[in-house]
């Protein structure tokens, strides 16, 4: 599935991922490949990118995710250091 984060200032992250941990509004979740469509709200916290079975991980400041047609779109307010 194709993966990207966008924050107001640049593109954090774009290309194929084989998953994606996030922190949801409401409790942390994960996505794969030709997962359901979905939308949620993010909290602060740890987004995790697997690609190929090594993990990327960065914490984020709140935002928005959306899984269509196997690309996930997540716009974040911040990525902390």
């Amino acid at each position: 599935m194709f993966v990207e984060i966008i924050s107001p200032e640049n593109i954090i992250f774009q290309g194929e991922a084989d998953s994606v941990k996030l922190p949801g509004s409401t409790g942390g979740f994960e996505v794969k490949d030709k997962h359901a469509p979905i939308v949620s709200t993010l909290s602060n916290g740890e987004l995790t990118i697997t690609q190929k079975g090594k993990s990327t991980t960065y914490k984020v400041q709140g935002g928005v995710m959306e899984m269509l047609n196997n690309k996930v779109s997540i716009l974040v307010e911040k990525v902390l250091s």
